[in-house]
């Protein structure tokens, strides 16, 4: 079994690579952090006139017509540079959901848009704190009017069309569309670690609302579409531990303490060995995923909740660690250490906590063995 990616896809990563270095600095992503927008406008125009947005989209909606693993390789490079754009909430939620239970209409009214960035797009699905279930949703839509309040929601300030998840009036787990400039939807914007990846609160007061896949199918829509995501952002969190070793290994290189590189100390060397192996294992893992998860493998629900434990852990611990290495400086507003620092934290919990999929992850494969057993 080949786990690498084709020639094709790896000349895929070197154009976006290429195109990701000439704009999208740490400046830009500072302009962001630092400034009143959410998100830059500007590269994400650029992404998508790209291709980048519409890689997975069939072209019949506007898209490329490519495969999840040349996504995989794109989320890959984004997370590298911090890209401080909602592709996550757009093309690996949203245009997923449409995609695996949107209706017609729906695809060619929302995809081409998502494609060429001309709509952002939102997964409006928590409601507060700790592992989502069934039970905690509150949202309901009555007679095609939706109420409730979601927070936090990744993108959801910028957002043009919202996926939400809300009972319906027998009190099943259904999805529905809301453009989020209907009357009846407000939003705030959240304070959070990475302000590069915005955070919203919307109250929905009989917002309309149109159905999106079967009635009361919402919850195993979700469960498939969120793997799905799980899968693509473990690869942003690789792309971005990866980075964070590459800028702690040279920062280790040019550093000298008592004539020498302290990269020649045995406790930094130490350090970075542990970052390696953290971040290789991930990418093992990413790649099982993305194998999974192209080619509708039976295993994938265990192999998307195995890419996103272990690339979780890679970023946290490859971030944290690129700051010890820079030792004082690495705390210091003018190293870039910081932000992959946030950003590692602010994808932590993206989709859901690292416990909760490290529960998932329990539950799926206990329940594969069961089967195998039986």
């Amino acid at each position: 079994m080949n786990l690498d990616f084709s020639d094709e896809q790896k000349q895929l990563r070197e154009q976006v690579r290429r195109f990701l270095s000439e704009n999208c600095t740490s400046e830009t992503v500072r302009s962001i952090l630092e400034g009143p927008e959410s998100y830059d406008k500007e590269l994400y125009q650029g992404l998508a006139e790209l291709g980048v947005l519409g890689a997975a989209i069939p072209e019949e909606y506007g898209g490329v017509g490519l495969t999840h693993l040349e996504l995989c390789v794109v989320a890959e490079e984004l997370g590298r540079v911090l890209a401080p754009v909602p592709v996550s909430s757009s093309i690996y939620l949203t245009a997923e959901f449409l995609m695996l239970a949107g209706s017609e209409k729906q695809k060619e009214t929302w995809l081409p848009k998502l494609a060429s960035g001309e709509a952002i797009g939102a997964f409006a699905f928590a409601e507060g704190q700790g592992r989502m279930a069934p039970a905690k949703i509150k949202a309901t839509v009555s007679g095609g009017k939706l109420s409730g309040t979601k927070s936090p929601v990744a993108d959801g300030d910028v957002a043009d069309v919202l996926v939400v998840a809300a009972k319906n009036e027998k009190g099943n787990v259904s999805l529905y569309l809301v453009e989020a400039a209907a009357k009846g939807v407000s939003r705030e914007t959240l304070e959070t670690i990475d302000p590069t990846r915005s955070q919203a609160r919307i109250t929905f007061d009989g917002a309309p609302a149109e159905l999106l896949g079967a009635e009361g199918d919402g919850w195993h829509i979700a469960t498939q579409v969120l793997d799905r995501a799980a899968v693509l952002m473990a690869f942003e969190q690789v792309g971005g531990a990866d980075r964070s070793l590459e800028i702690a290994r040279d920062y280790a290189l040019e550093r000298m303490a008592f004539g020498r590189p302290i990269g020649s100390f045995q406790a930094v060397k130490h350090i970075l060995a542990d970052m390696y192996v953290s971040a290789t294992l991930a990418r093992s893992n990413c790649y099982y995923g993305a194998w999974a998860l192209n080619s509708g493998a039976a295993e994938f629900p265990v192999a998307a909740a195995t890419a996103r434990v272990s690339a979780t852990t890679a970023f946290q611990h490859c971030a944290k660690n690129n700051i010890q290495v820079h030792g004082g400086m690495g705390f210091t507003w003018a190293f870039d250490c910081h932000l992959y620092y946030r950003r590692s934290n602010a994808l932590a919990v993206a989709l859901g906590s690292l416990s909760s999929w490290e529960s998932q992850l329990i539950e799926r494969m206990s329940a594969g063995n069961a089967e195998q057993a039986a």
